[in-house]
């Protein structure tokens, strides 16, 4: 098979990249990050050691943006994750990089401090972390007024979104008063290719340190 995935399903970044592949059942090869042969190969392949890595034809790709991007490019299917027209994949980008960098950050913020001995946690950090997701969720329940997707169609966006918002909501719950925000990550539950990303990660909620909700 020429692509192989080294990724863990828990994984936020990981999932994002497994929603673009499940929308078009784009086949690979899982190769699971839990301790065995595959943690090896993955550290020779990328030393920063951050997943997901694509492999595609020996060639490696890093980054889940990137890696939605080349899946666009060289493995296209029936659902455009980045739409053609210049101006239209340049919000969808602008989205993708509103729910990575103030959302998905501000949320592993939280999560990463309390796995950190109590010592050494960063009670100001998470403090800003925290305000910076209620900021987020306060433009996104702007944004998303009057909208079913981030921008339009089911995109890339969509993809960085279906795990920012559902981890974001375990540690940091969305305010009732954000009923768009709400009302979208329950649609982006509803979707198949993320239901199944969800249902994937299931046996793995006991690794979530603040403890995974009975929910969801």
């Amino acid at each position: 098979m020429s692509l192989q995935l080294y990724a863990h399903p828990f994984s936020s970044y990981c999932q994002k990249v497994l929603i673009a592949l499940y929308e078009n059942g784009i086949p690979f090869e899982y190769r699971m990050l839990d301790g065995g042969p595959a943690n090896a190969e993955w550290e020779a392949l990328w030393p920063i050691k951050r997943f997901p890595v694509l492999i595609d034809g020996g060639r490696a790709v890093m980054e889940a943006t990137i890696i939605i991007e080349h899946l666009g490019l060289h493995h296209p299917g029936s659902v455009r994750l980045i739409p053609e027209d210049a101006r239209a994949a340049l919000d969808v980008r602008m989205m993708d990089r509103f729910f990575d960098n103030y959302v998905m950050t501000p949320m592993q913020k939280i999560v990463f401090d309390r796995i950190r001995p109590e010592t050494d946690r960063d009670p100001a950090g998470v403090a800003d972390a925290r305000k910076m997701l209620d900021t987020a969720y306060g433009w996104l329940d702007r944004a998303m007024a009057g909208r079913e997707w981030a921008d339009g169609a089911f995109s890339m966006a969509d993809c960085a979104a279906a795990p920012s918002l559902f981890y974001a909501d375990w540690v940091h719950p969305i305010d009732a008063s954000h009923a768009n925000v709400l009302a979208y990550r329950k649609r982006l539950l509803a979707r198949p290719s993320f239901a199944r990303a969800v249902d994937e990660a299931r046996p793995y909620r006991h690794f979530f340190p603040i403890g995974a909700p009975d929910r969801d």
